[in-house]
């Protein structure tokens, strides 16, 4: 009871819904629909197979729209910065997606993330504003209490389902997301992806989009749970892992197995004593489908049977293949002759893995109650973060996608309570890898009633920094650690870098109306750098921007940064002909250096800019 009258339009609109149903889009009518519903003539507009939604074309100019942000060092929070190439970002993924394009374009090999399942109670970033101005949104991401933390007013927005673009919002939110995520895939690289039954379907058509439906790979399905709810119509115990490659083809061929284990070495026996060890066998006969005449023939047994493929069925090789093998000893007939015939697979051919499922049972796993209980371990049975991932179900995915050796990076943009760095860690321990992560991961202001919050845990971001760094030291502490570490260098470190504003000032005419204006501006741009940008920062900043990962090698000289080895020059404090002589006798590929460092000398700029294009080198003044 609400006291108020009844609502006859909304009453006529229930009714309609319970005929039609179908002519309903996102709660409201869809016109087009509702009339051809009725058999009137109807065409369509731009009818073809597309994925479309309300806010696609202004989410698509998000997604174009270019960034000056920067990533700034934070030494204090991070572990032997100058020796690690494990990457903890704090920042709104959007912006650092676009930061990171440049440096990481074509680099990771595997992606995961955990986005916001959509069940009408989350809150998230989506672009709901797009008549902002690019400083408009900045401020509303960058939104900060009187502490400095990052708060969900003008940030986050809650997506109820009573909202008329429930879908739509969603979709705008993860649309630009995964399409910058493609771009810092290499071409064998895969993304995995976890959702519930409330978007997967819009998930998978909005991956074929960006990835190209020939690029899917496999839905697994998970086993989150093994207790029954008993307060829904059904239990919901399992969540979804769709899974895309860059390249399919590519990715097929460098796909990792899974670990043999010892309950499947037990299905391997040696009843019949082959010198080749254990064995077990498989079935011969295949479904008839797509068989060609060869697979039908009449098999007679060692003990004299006659045997036909069952009805509907096959032979799943041809006879002269079937004589092959059993000249080779790899068909089993039974002890007495007479079974039907099967194929024998040897342990020595198999021992290097199995081919992954794509059903994901908790045994093999874990559950949510698992990583919830591993996490309270971890941090001294304190309570800070909700329905984290299982460590073992993202090494699974690390395990399937990655080469324990080759220094693989893997990303994870939604990186909550950092479960995705804690089990590339955790693999690297297993298998001496070298595996390197990249988290991102907002600061978001955890609820002051919370027990993270309570526990002097401010943002959710600072739960992860301080998850990676117990788990590494708990590896350090272990035994099994100490003699992997020693024996691999393994990187038991972690960098973490800030999202902020660029160092430098940006040009911006379009609120310039009258030449006093013009002139003020001019003023505020003699010098191009902002009054807090420190060198370090301004040094990262041009790594970046020029397309140099995070990881870079710097050599700090005393009067200029060599970069990976000399390949590039950056001079930030100071600059004269005794350097550019220098920089030149060194022959980078690139020099970058500060305009304002040749004091309006301009007959040394014009020489700099002379000798470095007689030498071959690119220079750029910022």
């Amino acid at each position: 009871m609400d006291g108020k009258s009844l609502d006859l339009k909304q009453e006529k609109i229930e009714r309609l819904k319970e005929l039609l149903p179908e002519v309903f889009t996102e709660e409201k009518i869809d016109w087009e629909k509702l009339k051809a519903a009725l058999g009137e003539d109807v065409e369509f507009k731009n009818e073809r197979y597309v994925l479309n939604w309300a806010g696609k074309s202004d989410a698509f100019k998000v997604l174009q729209a270019p960034t000056t942000a920067t990533l700034v060092p934070d030494r204090n929070e991070s572990t032997d910065f100058d020796n690690t190439g494990n990457v903890f970002i704090e920042g709104e993924n959007l912006e650092v997606l676009k930061v990171l394009q440049k440096s990481y374009f074509n680099k990771i090999k595997m992606i995961y993330i955990d986005p916001p399942y959509n069940t009408g109670n989350d809150n998230f970033i989506y672009p709901d504003k797009f008549s902002e101005t690019k400083e408009e949104y900045l401020e509303r991401i960058g939104d900060k209490d009187e502490l400095g933390y990052m708060t969900r007013e003008g940030l986050f927005r809650k997506n109820s389902k009573d909202s008329g673009h429930y879908h739509s919002n969603w979709l705008s939110m993860m649309y630009p997301r995964l399409f910058l995520a493609r771009n810092l895939l290499k071409d064998d690289g895969v993304i995995f992806v976890s959702i519930d039954d409330n978007e997967v379907h819009n998930l998978r058509l909005l991956m074929n989009e960006v990835f190209g439906e020939e690029n899917f790979v496999a839905t697994f399905i998970w086993e989150k749970r093994t207790t029954r709810e008993n307060r829904r119509v059904f239990s919901f115990n399992h969540d979804f892992i769709v899974c895309y490659a860059r390249i399919k083809e590519l990715f097929e061929t460098s796909r990792g197995l899974l670990p043999m284990t010892e309950e499947g070495r037990k299905r391997y026996k040696n009843p019949d004593n082959d010198p080749r060890g254990d064995w077990q066998s498989v079935s011969l006969n295949a479904m008839a489908g797509h068989a060609t005449p060869a697979q039908f023939y009449t098999i007679t047994t060692p003990g004299g049977r006659k045997l036909d493929p069952p009805p509907g069925r096959c032979w799943s090789v041809t006879q002269s293949e079937l004589q092959r093998l059993i000249a080779d000893n790899r068909v089993w007939f039974g002890k007495d002759g007479n079974n039907v015939p099967r194929r024998k697979v040897f342990l020595s051919e198999v021992d290097e893995g199995l081919t992954p499922h794509t059903l994901w049972k908790a045994a093999e796993v874990g559950t949510t109650d698992n990583a919830s209980k591993a996490l309270l371990n971890l941090f001294g049975g304190e309570s800070l973060f909700e329905t984290p991932k299982p460590i073992e179900l993202v090494k699974r995915m690390t395990a399937i996608s990655t080469q324990h050796d080759c220094g693989d990076i893997v990303l994870d943009f939604f990186a909550g309570s950092a479960t995705t760095a804690h089990a590339v860690l955790d693999l690297n321990k297993q298998d001496n890898g070298t595996r390197k992560f990249i988290m991102v991961q907002l600061p978001e202001k955890c609820d002051e009633k919370s027990e993270a919050f309570k526990a002097g845990y401010k943002t959710i971001a600072d739960i992860g920094k301080e998850r990676i760094r117990r788990v590494i030291k708990k590896i350090k502490d272990s035994e099994n650690g100490k003699l992997s570490f020693e024996k691999t260098k393994q990187d038991l470190e972690f960098k973490v870098f800030k999202l902020q504003t660029s160092n430098f000032k940006i040009w911006r005419g379009d609120g310039i109306e009258n030449g006093r204006q013009l002139e003020k501006h001019l003023q505020l741009h003699l010098d191009s750098i902002k009054k807090d940008a420190s060198e370090e920062y301004m040094l990262y900043e041009l790594l970046i921007k020029s397309g140099r990962d995070l990881n870079s090698k710097i050599e700090n000289t005393d009067n200029y940064y060599r970069i990976n080895d000399g390949e590039m020059v950056i001079a930030i404090s100071k600059i004269d002909e005794k350097i550019v002589d220098s920089i030149l006798e060194a022959k980078p590929q690139i020099f970058i250096t500060l305009d304002k460092l040749f004091k309006n000398n301009d007959q040394l700029k014009t020489n700099t800019l002379l000798q470095m294009k007689d030498a071959g080198i690119e220079f750029k003044v910022v």
